[in-house]
């Protein structure tokens, strides 16, 4: 359903910018003035890269930790504030899908504390709410590009979110991460006429892991007996294409 939804979504947009790129053509260069408010849609693709800051069991550090990107998408809805000499505040309303795994080797430091070669996968699904600051430091019409900056806030939809563990000898591993997170956004948009290109990367302000258990009964002593503390992040890469009115 989701992905039905998004590809609709980019079919839009798409189609947007094709009638609209037909008659960038016949525009002539000028400066227009700006609607004190313009609202906006887009539609794009991310890539997360998970960092693992701690992954502890039994008190041991696991060893050969390697973070892999994965490519997930998003859909947004935006309303911007324009004022004088080409500033603007852009709050944003997105659903995102982010993916990212960890691979772990089973080396001799690893031996004891993994059964074989690990792996951790993760998809989160939130819904983010950027409030961004931006100056269009081009801006004659129907060119323009902007730089923007600001701080976001993601609640994750933890019934859509999922975390799979292979490779542990602690059964039914279950990771449990904070419901909300705080972020810091910084890109550059490129628009001729009403279309935009949007490119941006976000920074995580803290560790996503606010808990981790297993099932004890189901794992073998002396594994049974060990805890499993887990800190990490993930930064992410994104770039889309909307329409601005």
């Amino acid at each position: 359903m989701m992905k039905k939804a998004f590809t609709t979504c980019c079919l839009i947009i798409l189609s947007a910018t094709v009638l609209k790129g037909q008659s960038v053509h016949n525009t002539p260069m000028m400066t227009l003035r700006k609607p004190l408010v313009s609202i906006g849609i887009k539609a794009g693709f991310n890539s997360s890269l998970f960092f693992t800051d701690r992954l502890v069991i039994g008190g041991e550090e696991i060893t050969g930790v390697q973070n892999n990107y994965k490519v997930g998408y998003f859909a947004a809805a935006f309303c911007r504030f324009n004022f004088k000499k080409h500033h603007f505040i852009q709050p944003e309303f997105s659903y995102n899908i982010s993916k990212g795994s960890i691979a772990i080797r089973n080396n001799a430091e690893n031996s004891e504390l993994i059964s074989s070669n690990a792996l951790i996968k993760t998809s989160i699904s939130s819904f983010d709410f950027p409030i961004l600051y931006g100056y269009k430091f081009v801006d004659v019409h129907p060119y323009g590009m902007a730089f923007f900056v600001g701080p976001k806030i993601s609640y994750m939809w933890d019934k859509q979110t999922k975390n799979e563990y292979f490779g542990f000898h602690q059964k039914e591993i279950h990771e449990d991460f904070h419901p909300w997170n705080y972020r810091a956004v910084v890109g550059l948009a490129v628009n001729v006429s009403n279309i935009f290109f949007d490119f941006r990367y976000e920074a995580a302000l803290h560790h996503i892991t606010d808990d981790v258990t297993y099932n004890k009964d189901l794992t073998e002593p002396p594994h049974n007996g060990y805890d499993i503390q887990v800190k990490r992040r993930y930064n992410t890469m994104s770039f889309s294409v909307g329409v601005i009115f």
